[in-house]
């Protein structure tokens, strides 16, 4: 007999605790193997396939794409352990056998992987969890739709909510019985529940076999605070805020606006700038890409030049712990890069950049650019790094104050390198000039620091050969 096993959404790790539906891979009824990537989901760092550690037919899925799903909640539901298995799915008699008994049996555990996520495995068998009987049997529906609109008008509390004001799919409980298990398996959702005075026991939970999902607390929440009953008031002109189109702050997004937002309100940046004639260095890549060999950018050799400066003024390369009140010096520089993609802003990281020659830099920014631009980068690809280089230049604009990179303590900001008047040798010539920014967490250290750090990048710009000093 065929047992029926829920998935649910893996701790992804990096402290990561919900997740974007962006495509699925696979349809109800269709045969996955163990470990087969099943969707593909979009979290505040990356996009990420998500294994199935399960082996077997699938039975339903649990969200539409484009739905935002906390950690732990189900994804979808699989059928293993029996020989036939081609009636599984989509009829209301394969609810029965959706137990958590299933789940910790030893027939389950011979058709699950041993080391997929964090969460699965075939190390101890899963915990058994108590359901709440369901309104009806949920088999038959194979994913969990969005909920509906917020009413106009709170539902009186000892009441069920009308059909048409309660989220699509929501499943009906006993609200006669105050006792017995509340359907909700996400600390978040108890979270966001308990913030806002909200009684899970009185709610209709729209996930599968009655689970309450944060869409159901948010929809009572909105019920909550509607009007009882609004007193008519004359037509006013729209401001420009319900005019304009609103566009959900999630992902990459609302990942870097957070990011952004928390160093503007921690980092006491400041920021020098100085010009530069990057005339012979755009010579000396020139005549080291016609030696022969892999290509070498120029995004590689300001690099280089970067983990030079950062070797004469380490404080550069460190980040602040405020807790315990120490700047705190790091030994390794891991390279932050900024990278636009059709899905925003990313930075990927070049791990041990100050031990990495030209061309092993080289070969590793455009790794990681194409893996940008393709959505494959990791949460490990975007995080631990210790310094930022950010070339705005190929946006045409000379100059900029960036934003740091938090928890970091500074970022080289590179401009465009374009003819300009300059003299040279005593007499006004054209040359290849550069406009470099530096913003600092003042807090690490002066305006003497940075200005030296910041010389000492322009002297190699103009200068190549003060590099070799320090190789």
């Amino acid at each position: 007999m065929a047992q029926v096993l829920e998935f649910k959404l893996p701790d992804l790790g990096e402290g990561l605790t919900e997740a974007e539906i962006v495509r699925w891979l696979v349809a109800v009824g269709d045969v996955v193997a163990i470990d087969q990537p099943v969707v593909e989901v979009e979290t505040a760092k990356a996009m990420v396939e998500v294994p199935c550690p399960y082996g077997g037919v699938v039975t339903a899925r649990f969200g539409e794409e484009g739905t935002e799903l906390p950690v732990g909640a189900p994804l979808l539901t699989v059928a293993v352990g029996a020989a036939d298995l081609s009636g599984v799915g989509g009829n209301g008699s394969s609810g029965s056998s959706r137990t958590a008994e299933a789940a910790g049996s030893a027939g389950a555990a011979e058709e699950s992987s041993g080391n997929v996520l964090v969460g699965y495995g075939t190390g101890a068998p899963a915990a058994r969890r108590r359901r709440i009987r369901p309104a009806g049997p949920l088999a038959s529906v194979p994913t969990a739709p969005a909920p509906a609109p917020a009413p106009t008008s709170a539902p009186a509390p000892a009441a069920a909510p009308a059909p048409e004001r309660r989220p699509v799919g929501a499943v009906a409980v006993d609200e006669a019985v105050p006792s017995g298990p509340v359907p909700v398996i996400s600390p978040l959702v108890r979270r966001l529940a308990r913030e806002h005075g909200v009684d899970l026991r009185a709610l209709a939970g729209s996930g599968p076999d009655g689970l309450i999902l944060r869409a159901d607390v948010e929809y009572a929440m909105r019920a909550a605070e509607a009007p009882a009953a609004p007193a008519p008031v004359a037509a006013a002109p729209a401001s420009a805020v319900t005019r304009g189109e609103r566009i959900p702050l999630r992902g990459v997004r609302g990942a870097v606006a957070d990011k952004l937002s928390r160093s503007r309100r921690e980092i006491p940046d400041a920021t020098c700038w100085v010009d530069a004639d990057a005339t012979e260095l755009m010579a000396a890549r020139a005549s080291m890409n016609a030696a022969g060999g892999p290509k070498i950018s120029l995004l590689a050799l300001l690099a280089r030049i970067c983990t030079a400066a950062l070797a004469r003024h380490p404080e550069l390369n460190s980040t602040v712990d405020m807790d315990a009140r120490e700047i705190v010096r790091l030994p390794e520089v891991h390279l932050g890069f900024a990278a636009q993609t059709e899905r925003g802003l990313v930075v990927p990281v070049v791990r041990n950049a100050h031990s990495r020659s030209a061309e092993s830099l080289s070969a590793e920014f455009a790794r990681l650019t194409e893996a940008a631009r393709q959505g494959t980068l990791t949460p490990a690809d975007l995080t631990g790094g210790t310094f930022t280089l950010n070339n705005y230049g190929v946006f045409g604009v000379d100059g900029s104050t960036p934003i740091i990179n938090h928890p970091e303590a500074a970022m080289l900001g590179v401009g465009r390198i374009v003819p300009k008047p300059w003299v040279h040798q005593g007499e006004l010539a054209v040359r290849q000039v550069v406009q470099l920014s530096f913003t600092f967490d003042h807090r690490v250290c002066d305006g003497g620091t940075a200005g030296g750090f910041l010389r000492y990048v322009a002297d190699c710009v103009e200068h190549p050969s003060v590099l070799l000093r320090s190789l």
